[in-house]
């Protein structure tokens, strides 16, 4: 006969199995025997639930450049307000900018004007097997948190997609991490870009937190562009409620 304290352990196992139930896929498929298709499809559901709850938000974006080359060294700086809203999408305004004028419209700007592109072809930018092919590169930890690992390798060579490894993180099924390089040279001057992302969880919602492109430049040169994100002030909807929060990411 089972003594108080045992089935209070056995209740505690039962409880801690279904919470982990919970978090495993609609099929209830343990996470650590996912495959990659799976875990790609567990990002869509997962994103298309986040994106319903978070209605709106604000963020002021940090944008940097720093090209060194020829004993010469340049540098330029512009802050970009981004606004997201669900039923209009991301809309960009640059508030300052100062340094180099070349690196500034060159550069940032043509940054910001390749994300606000971007933006307007989700369906063809997205981590979907129409764009990618997926292969299951084992697992790994990224800030406390177990995370599956990914080789993403695109379908065609567009200016918006991708080849490297992404971090998956194995709760919430957020990409938290990409360590890739453009499908697609953007100029015959480069000759290879690293390109470096990480994400961070703040409140429910994964958001961008830091962004760093290293270019490398035939003529000679190392170009680096870093874009960190936040602080955020977004506003999610709970049970037909709005709430406006502000959070300040900490790096």
């Amino acid at each position: 006969m089972l003594t108080a304290r045992s089935r209070h352990l056995a209740a505690v196992a039962v409880l801690m199995a279904s919470c982990a139930a919970l978090q495993a896929s609609e099929d209830s498929i343990p996470p650590t025997s996912l495959s990659a298709l799976q875990i790609v499809d567990q990002i869509r559901i997962h994103d298309k639930v986040r994106t319903e709850e978070l209605k709106r938000y604000t963020a002021l974006r940090h944008y940097t450049v720093e090209y060194n080359g020829f004993s010469t060294k340049l540098t330029a700086t512009m802050d970009v307000e981004v606004v997201y809203d669900a039923a209009s999408g991301k809309k960009f305004k640059i508030v300052s900018e100062s340094g180099s004028k070349f690196l500034c419209d060159k550069v940032l700007k043509r940054a910001v004007e390749s994300e606000e592109e971007a933006a307007q072809e989700k369906a063809s930018t997205a981590l979907t097997p129409a764009n990618y092919t997926f292969q299951l590169d084992g697992s790994d930890t990224v800030g406390g948190r177990p995370a599956f690992v990914l080789d993403v390798v695109p379908v065609s060579p567009s200016k918006f997609l991708y080849r490297g490894k992404i971090w998956v993180d194995m709760a919430d099924f957020a990409v938290v991490k990409i360590d890739a390089e453009p499908a697609k040279n953007p100029s015959i001057w480069i000759s290879r870009t690293e390109i470096r992302f990480t994400s961070i969880k703040t409140g429910d919602f994964w958001l961008p937190d830091q962004n760093r492109s290293e270019t490398k430049v035939r003529i000679g040169g190392t170009a680096v562009l870093t874009i960190r994100y936040g602080p955020y002030q977004f506003e999610p909807t709970t049970a037909g409620t709005a709430a406006s929060t502000t959070v300040t990411v900490n790096r």
